[in-house]
């Protein structure tokens, strides 16, 4: 076969190569624009402009404002309810259904005395039947304000079962004197029918009279505790609210100021930093306020009503307890209940471990020194000991008060250990005798638990007074304070606002 021969001049082929790849196609036009990320939740909600931003921080400081002045005037509110029934009503009703209850005690104290003084010279049968006379009206009387304080129904119908038992009591009481009077006895025990009749008539006080005048003084006391817990409690946390809300209107003003400066550069917007001023007085003198309301009601709760209710407590069944030492003499066949009963209502007053009454009263003569907090005895007496109490003037008078009641209740003790010893001897005339000279000692107790009483009802009148002072004319600031500072924040913007609106 005979090859083709290439012309001279002719370029030579190039080696065999892999063919090139089909070139890409070039796209025409314009490349379309990407969607912008649209912008997140948040940053939609926040105000983009200046003038939006500044009536944003107005709007905020406002409704700050606002939250302040509410919460403050709910605690405001809750302070002046604490208040007006710890030191206006429930408290002073306590005080009376207490007061009703020493007069009861008295009343059947006073009959045991008259029965046992019989028509003995002397006339102390006289004198006992005009101080029973004496607390039947005064008993009365606290009934009738006891029952004009009750403000619920079951409160009403205690103080109703009481008129009526004393109404019967006093029949039963009636009787057993005139009964005796009728003997025409000069001295001795009473007669069997009087004994009977007396009976009747303690125990429908013991059982029946004295445990209903202490129900209403349970059930205001009851009041009185859960008003003062709830109150007070409401008073500081609304004190913590006052001081939540005013720093967070304090910060939002501070800082509205720093914008308003670095945004329009000016140094100082001076209705703004009024109000911020005017904020800041308003919560330090809200939260200082409301801290006194706080310690005027724990003042008048703990350092007053519970120690008057407390010594009136005290006052009253050291009474019923001189009664049991002339119903001792009075009625032979019970003289050993009367003893134990004597024991329990002396414990109660003023406790220390006894086994029986010789016992009590060895250890009531020992040493009752103590330090204000730390009593090492109990009762009625032991509890005011332990109470704690402000330092300074207020803790000594209370404490040389209380000292003083120790003393004479020592000297109370000491007689009863005497006029015990007499009867167990066999010498009942004189232990009569002991038991009427004696009275003048137990009367110089119980004015030292008035005393005593006295001391913290000054303090506790004091407290309610404060209480009502300070809260005074507070319905009144508020508002205007909040007009002013809104006011202020107001006329600290508008300038801002014109001043960019003039701008763009």
């Amino acid at each position: 076969m005979t090859a083709v021969r290439q012309a001279p001049g002719t370029a030579q082929p190039a080696p065999s190569q892999p063919p090139a790849p089909p070139a890409r196609r070039r796209t025409t036009g314009l490349r379309r624009a990407e969607p912008e990320t649209p912008p997140g939740r948040v940053a939609r909600l926040l105000p983009r402009t200046v003038a939006a931003r500044i009536r944003t921080l107005t709007a905020v400081s406002l409704v700050l404002l606002v939250a302040l002045l509410a919460v403050a005037w709910a605690a405001i509110a809750n302070a002046r309810e604490g208040v007006r029934v710890i030191g206006q009503d429930a408290g002073p009703q306590v005080v009376a259904t207490g007061d009703l209850y020493f007069q009861l005690t008295d009343m059947d104290a006073q009959l045991a005395n008259a029965l046992l003084a019989g028509g003995a010279a002397g006339g102390a049968r006289d004198q006992a039947l005009a101080r029973y006379n004496d607390n039947r009206l005064k008993a009365g009387d606290a009934l009738l304000k006891a029952a004009k304080l009750a403000d619920e129904r079951t409160e009403e119908n205690t103080a109703r079962d009481v008129l009526d038992a004393l109404g019967r009591y006093e029949r039963l009481a009636g009787q057993a004197l005139l009964l005796d009077r009728q003997s025409d006895r000069a001295s001795g025990a009473p007669s069997a029918e009087v004994i009977g009749l007396y009976r009747q008539a303690t125990d429908l006080m013991k059982l029946d009279l004295l445990p209903k005048a202490y129900n209403l003084t349970l059930d205001n006391g009851t009041l009185v505790r859960h008003t003062y817990e709830d109150k007070r409690s409401a008073v500081l946390t609304g004190r913590m609210w006052v001081l939540i809300t005013g720093l967070a209107l304090l910060v939002v003003l501070a800082g509205f100021q720093l914008y308003l400066a670095k945004r329009f550069r000016r140094m100082l917007n001076v209705p703004l930093a009024l109000a911020t001023l005017a904020s800041l007085v308003l919560v330090v003198t809200g939260t200082a306020m409301l801290s006194g309301q706080a310690s005027h009601l724990r003042q008048a709760k703990e350092d007053g009503f519970d120690s008057i209710l407390s010594l009136a407590r005290a006052r009253a069944i050291s009474n019923s307890a001189a009664a049991d030492e002339t119903r001792f003499l009075l009625d032979p066949d019970r003289a050993d209940a009367y003893e134990q009963v004597y024991l329990n209502k002396s414990q109660t007053v003023l406790y220390l471990p006894a086994g029986n009454l010789t016992e009590y009263n060895k250890a009531v003569q020992g040493d009752l020194s103590f330090e204000p907090g730390r009593a090492r005895f109990l009762g009625f007496l032991g509890t005011e000991a332990n109470r704690p109490t402000e330092s300074g003037e207020q803790l000594s008078q209370m404490v040389n008060a209380l000292n003083k009641a120790l003393a004479d209740y020592q000297k109370v003790q000491a007689n009863d250990r005497q006029m015990r010893d007499l009867v167990h001897a066999g010498k009942r005339s004189e232990a009569i005798a002991a038991r009427a000279s004696a009275a003048e000692d137990f009367a110089v107790y119980d004015r030292s638990l008035q005393s005593l009483i006295g001391l913290h009802q000054k303090e506790f009148d004091e407290a309610v007074k404060d209480g009502d002072d300070g809260t005074s004319g507070w319905y009144t600031v508020l508002p205007i304070a909040g007009v002013a500072i809104a006011l202020l924040v107001l006329v600290g913007v508008r300038p801002r606002l014109a001043e960019y609106r003039w701008s763009k």
